[in-house]
């Protein structure tokens, strides 16, 4: 049963002649003439069929009615003052609620962080990670860091980078191999768990399905792991190129085929359409943007198999 709510602007003009119990005061609060305000209460008494004040000589005053009215209509106008002040501060705080996965806060962002901290130190930016895709109507957070095709509802996103995959493992194991990449793909395969596929679309991609057949499989609970476990020569792992870039550049990690595979799905900085602009997100965004755009291109032998 929906409830019967009053027109909401003869409400506000009624809370303010019963908190001022005058009608000059309230009109000049409301920036409005004083027979503004006469009609609005008028209008609201007869959408009511209760007399709300007292019509005296040198004022009005509130009835017995108009009273108890008062009482419930003044504490909801309060308790949506309180939740308003309580979004404003938020929305000025200079803290960063920003929310992505664990892997690209490790592999990613961490290492580049400290830039953004030295150009605006007043901004603290506050991390949390987790798997599924935000809803910013329900959880507490600026911005978001998400893995997808761009197409959400109700966001805007800016597309940072593809996402390309390829196998990846220590120097070392891949010289126990002999150098031989091949050979690698019937030892053990190193993978995640929410990015169980990429194994097969990569094999698939570049034509070695058959040949990895028997190998070895170990799965871990994030590619974070995986190539914790690829660098320490457990095995070969399947590599997001783009998060992997300073493990490449340090030798931490190689390459053995460099021939990455490029899917339809991609990273993206995503906030709500409908967010309210504030400096903390706008430096972010432009940080984090220019920091993408600031990334050397990975070298590649030909161009990335597109999935």
């Amino acid at each position: 049963m929906s409830r019967r709510i009053p027109p909401l602007n003869a409400l506000r003009f009624f809370e303010s002649v019963a908190r001022t119990q005058n009608l000059t005061a309230a009109a000049q609060q409301l920036h409005v003439s004083q027979s503004a305000v006469s009609r609005q209460i008028t209008s609201l008494e007869s959408y009511l069929g209760v007399d709300l004040f007292r019509r005296e000589r040198h004022g009005v005053a509130l009835t017995q009615a108009g009273a108890a009215y008062a009482v419930e209509v003044l504490r909801a106008f309060e308790i949506m003052g309180h939740a308003t002040e309580r979004l404003r501060a938020h929305c000025s705080s200079s803290h960063l609620h920003l929310r992505t996965y664990t892997t690209f806060t490790a592999y990613w962002l961490i290492p580049r962080l400290h830039d953004f901290q030295r150009r605006y130190p007043d901004v603290e930016v506050l991390i949390s990670n987790a798997v599924k895709d935000v809803d910013f109507d329900r959880d507490a957070v600026d911005l978001a860091i998400q893995f997808g095709d761009g197409q959400w509802p109700r966001v805007q996103a800016d597309l940072l980078f593809h996402d390309e995959i390829e196998p990846v493992c220590s120097p070392s194991y891949l010289q126990a191999a002999g150098g031989d990449s091949e050979r690698l793909l019937v030892g053990r395969l190193l993978a995640a768990h929410y990015r169980s596929a990429d194994w097969p679309t990569w094999l698939s991609a570049t034509g070695r399905s058959e040949t990895a057949a028997g190998a070895e499989r170990m799965q871990f609970s994030n590619s974070l792991l995986a190539w914790q476990a690829a660098q320490k020569g457990l095995g070969m792992a399947i590599g997001q190129v783009a998060l992997l870039r300073d493990e490449f550049e340090s030798g931490m990690l190689v390459r053995p085929f460099n021939q990455p595979v490029r899917g339809p799905k991609a990273f993206y900085l995503v906030r709500p359409a409908m967010q309210q602009r504030t400096r903390k997100v706008e430096v972010f965004r432009d940080w984090l943007l220019d920091a993408v755009r600031r990334e050397r291109p990975i070298e590649h032998i030909g161009q990335p198999l597109t999935i």
